[in-house]
Order: C-alpha cells, then structure tokens, then sequence
C-alpha cells in the first residue's frame, strides 16, 4: 500500500486512509437513493440505474484511485440528474436515449480534452486568490446541503429561506449529531466524522428519523443496468446541442472548482499552486461519464463530499480505493447504507464546512482586484447553488478588475479566454 499510493511521502496510514474512504462513502451515499429516485421520474427503471449509479461511482472512483492516487470519489452529478430527468426528457420532450447520448458525447469530448490538457490548462488559469476562493465557497455551499439535507434551513415564500422547527425530528437529530461529532473532533478522536455518522444513524431510530422498514433483510441482488440505451440520430440538432453544452459546461466547471478547493484543503498542491497527476484525475471523470451513460445514468463528476473524506485524514488514492470498494459492495448491501438518514451526514457536511472556511485567512482582501473576485466566487456559490456559478463569476469579477484599474497585463491568456465564453454564456443563455 506504502509503495502504491505513497502514504509515508503524504504523512498518512492505512487506517487513516480507509476511515477516510468511509466517510467520503458515506457523505455521498445518499446519490444511490436520490439518483434513482430522480431518473425514474422521466420514465426509467429505477432498479437499474440503481446499479448504474454504484457501478459507474466504482468505475470512476477506481479510475481515480490508480491513475491519480488522490482522495477524490465520483458519482452521477446532483443537478444534472435532475436537468435530465425534467428539463431533457420531461421539458424538451425528448428520449431518454438521446439524453444518455449527449452525456455519452460529452464524456467523450472530455477524454479528448483531458489528452490534451485543455481541462489542465483551465485550472492553471484561476488566480491564486481565486483558488483559495473555490476551497472556502465550497465550505459553504457544502455546509448549505447540510442544513438543507437536515431540515434545519427551509424554503421560505417571504425570505427565500429561513430557521426550520428544529426542536424536533430531523433537524433535532442532526443537531445532536453535529454536537457529538465536533466535540469528537475537539478531542482528536481519530475517525470522529465516521464515528459520528453512525452515532447519529442510531440516536436517530427512536427519533424515527432512522427507519427500518418491515421484513428489511441487509441484502439485495442487483437489477440489471440499461446497457448502451443510445440514439444517435438526433446529434446534428439544435436541442441535441443545447443539452450537451448544458452538461458539458456545469460538468467541467463543477469538477475544476471541487478539484482545486479539495486539493486546497488536503494541501496536496506542489509548490507553484498545482494539483499533482490532475490530468489523470479529470480523465477518470470522463471516463465516468463515459461508463454512466453506457450503463443508463446521467454525467458522473466528482464529488464535493470528498473534502469530508480529505477532513478525516485522507491523502491519497487509497480513501478512494476505499470509497470505490463501498460503492461495489453497495450493489448487494444496499438496504444497509440506505439506512443512513440525511440528518446522519448532514453534521459530517456542516463541519467540513468549517474546515474549508479555513482558507479564508489566506486570501488577500487588501487588494481589491484580488479580495473582490474572491469574495463574488465566495458567495456565488452557496447562493446560486452551483460551484461552477461561483467560478464564473469569480473569472468575470477579476478580469474586469483588473482592466479597469489598469493592471490588464496580469491576466493570463487563458483566463482572458474564459471570460470572453462566460460573458457570452450570460448574453446567449
């Protein structure tokens, strides 16, 4: 294992690695009940992409963990699942063939730009600031799902959202949680988020937030996936276009910014800011997407819960050899994960958070042209609910700084590129 994946050079152990590899599972476990859940709403088995989901999440995440020895775990995107079930299939009207096409198509296009570096140089082509940024938005926008998940922020028609009643169900389990799992964490209890989860599950049984249905059995066999469900007669139309661009563009932007701000917070960068072997890491998310709409799912990406993983100690492929291992166990041992309530990981996603806000010491706010950028990327992303918002608009914030206090010749060509697609996404949207 030491001479595998490199564990003494980046100051971890087995052990830390596959309690790190746990929580990372068990953080994003809870896609193998949603993606289901949302793809058979447009007319699919939800059985099978059941298996699609855990087969495609191992597939990538193995990928991750040979090529790219970093902690990193892939799964079907949150948001694009749910842009392919109601506004592909139900809004557009159109197949669920063509939609796994384009998902096909892009994964595609993506191992060819990740042959040749074009996704690498995007990365390179966020400031430094920007960086630092991307790993503290992240924080929030991981703990925002968390109090959401949990039921302790709610919707509001008046407020766009307020406190929920959280002296009682959900909400109030997923606060003992939280109070448990940070006290772990002041302790130094080794594997505290882990330990937390699972406490959380079992105070959350006579809560009945934890429920164990009737005649429940801790195995299932899987159903069989939606091999190769494509069309390919549509790919020259304007819808077949649009729904690709979608999914390539949130997909590409999503995988930089939880790349960049995980790698931030495991402090896996080299000295000139760069993430080691992240050519590989951005191929096994393409070949994820690639494996996902063979098997009938929707883009696969990588994962923003792996920074609960990268809070528990993890550093190197071997937490995602371990997350990759659980997501294929899951495929006959699925009553037991689905077991776990959302107020059972909401504490682990709440204080990883905190860990991410971190960076924000480091960020330099005494220089407007670099502090303002940062902050629009910070807020961006919690607010409009996409890591891939928070970047763009971080970009078009630093590059019009910088223009109009005359120092333009500190924007790199790359990142002059990206502001010219995002302001024109923003125009033609």
């Amino acid at each position: 294992m030491n001479k595998v994946f490199k564990l003494e050079e980046r100051g971890t152990t087995v052990r830390k690695e596959i309690v790190a590899g746990l929580t990372t599972f068990l953080t994003m476990a809870y896609i193998l009940a949603v993606n289901p859940g949302l793809l058979s709403a447009a007319g699919m088995n939800a059985s099978s992409v059941f298996t699609a989901t855990a087969l495609s999440a191992a597939i990538a995440t193995l990928v991750m963990a040979f090529s790219a020895n970093l902690p990193f775990a892939l799964a079907p995107g949150m948001g694009l699942n749910a842009f392919f079930a109601f506004t592909v299939v139900l809004g557009m009207g159109a197949s669920i063939e063509m939609a796994l096409t384009a998902v096909f198509v892009e994964g595609i296009v993506f191992i060819i730009l990740s042959f040749f570096n074009v996704r690498e140089a995007i990365i390179k082509a966020i400031p430094e600031n920007l960086k630092k940024a991307v790993a503290v938005g992240i924080g929030l926008f991981i703990a925002f799902i968390g109090l959401q998940g949990a039921g302790i922020i709610v919707a509001n028609d008046a407020t766009v959202v307020s406190l929920g009643t959280v002296n009682s169900g959900t909400a109030l389990v997923a606060l003992l949680g939280l109070a448990i799992t940070a006290v772990l964490y002041a302790l130094k209890v080794p594997g505290s988020i882990l330990i937390g989860i699972l406490v959380t599950t079992i105070i959350g049984i006579p809560f009945g937030v934890t429920t164990i249905p009737e005649n429940w059995a801790p195995f299932a066999a899987p159903s069989a996936p939606l091999w190769f469900h494509f069309d390919f007669s549509h790919i020259f139309t304007l819808q077949f276009f649009t729904v690709f661009f979608t999914f390539f563009f949130v997909d590409i932007f999503d995988t930089v910014g939880t790349l960049v701000g995980v790698s931030h917070e495991a402090h896996l960068e080299d000295k000139n800011g760069d993430i080691p072997r992240v050519k590989q890491a951005l191929l096994s998310d393409a070949i994820g997407t690639v494996a996902g709409a063979c098997l009938g799912t929707s883009t696969v990406t990588t994962y923003v819960e792996s920074s609960a993983g990268v809070a528990a100690g993890g550093r190197t492929g071997l937490t995602s050899l371990t997350t990759g291992v659980m997501f294929l166990l899951a495929l006959v041992l699925s009553p037991i994960f689905l077991l776990i309530p959302g107020a059972a990981t909401a504490p682990a996603l709440i204080l990883v958070g905190f860990f991410m806000m971190q960076a924000v010491i480091d960020i330099d706010f005494k220089d407007p042209t670099e502090g303002i950028p940062a902050f629009m990327a910070i807020i961006m992303m919690p607010l409009a609910y996409s890591i891939a918002e928070g970047i763009v608009w971080g970009i078009i914030t630093y590059v019009v700084m910088k223009v109009f206090t005359k120092k333009a010749k500190q924007i790199p060509v790359i990142t002059w590129v990206l502001f010219v697609i995002f302001i024109l996404r923003i125009i033609f949207a």
